[in-house]
C-alpha cells in the first residue's frame, strides 16, 4: 500500500496494490502494522456500511466525546469525501481536504479523531464503508453545516442540489459548534 499525507498531513490517502487479471482482482485493504507506521497507533472497534443515491450529502459529522477516527472507502460508485480539522490548537484548524473515492481507484482515506467528516455522492449509487476507532455515541454527535461559509468547501457541481437528512439540515456554523480544545 502507498500512504500519502494530504495538505493536512494527519489526513492520509491510502492506495492499495491491486492484483488483477481477466478473472477479477485481489487487494489487501488493511494491515495493522502498516497502518500504525503511517497513520498512528489506533485500533478499530466498529465497521459501518451505507448506501446512498446521487446527490446525497452526509456530514459534516463528528463526536465531541468518544471521538472517532475513520478509515473510509467506496466499494460501489463514487463520492467526494471531505475531512475538516476542528482541533482549535492545530495549525490547520478550519482547513479542509477533499478527495474522490470510488470503486475504480479503490483508495481509502484516513480521517483521524479531531476532524469533522462528510461525503457527497457523485454517482447514481454509492456504497460507503468505514472502520471506526470508537463506538457510535449519538448523544455526543455534532454536525457542522455542509455549506458553512467559514470553511468554503468546494463541493462538486453534479447538477442536482444536495439531499440532506433533517440532522444535516440543522448543522451549525464552525464557531457555533463545540470544537476540540486540544489535538488528539
Amino acid at each position: 500500500m502507498e500512504f500519502k499525507p494530504l495538505e493536512i498531513p494527519d489526513v492520509v490517502l491510502i492506495t492499495p496494490r491491486v492484483f488483477g487479471d481477466e478473472r477479477g482482482f485481489f487487494m489487501e485493504t488493511f494491515r495493522q502494522s502498516e497502518f500504525e507506521a503511517h497513520c498512528g497507533k489506533y485500533s478499530f472497534v466498529q465497521d459501518n456500511h451505507s448506501r446512498s443515491t446521487k446527490g446525497v450529502l452526509r456530514g459534516l459529522h463528528y463526536q465531541i466525546e468518544h471521538p472517532q477516527g475513520k478509515l473510509v472507502r467506496v466499494t460501489r460508485g463514487e463520492v467526494f469525501d471531505v475531512a475538516v480539522d476542528i482541533r482549535r490548537d492545530s495549525p490547520t484548524f478550519g482547513k479542509w481536504v477533499g478527495v474522490y473515492l470510488n470503486e475504480e481507484n479503490k483508495q481509502m482515506l484516513w480521517v483521524p479523531p479531531g476532524f469533522a467528516h462528510g461525503f457527497y455522492v457523485t454517482s447514481e449509487v454509492a456504497e460507503f464503508q468505514y472502520k471506526c476507532t470508537d463506538y457510535y455515541a449519538p448523544e455526543y454527535e455534532c454536525c457542522i453545516a455542509w455549506n458553512e461559509s467559514d470553511l468554503a468547501i468546494r463541493w462538486p457541481d453534479i447538477g442536482v442540489a444536495p439531499s440532506l437528512s433533517l440532522k444535516d439540515q440543522k448543522g451549525c456554523t464552525l464557531f457555533e459548534s463545540e470544537l476540540f480544545a486540544t489535538g488528539l
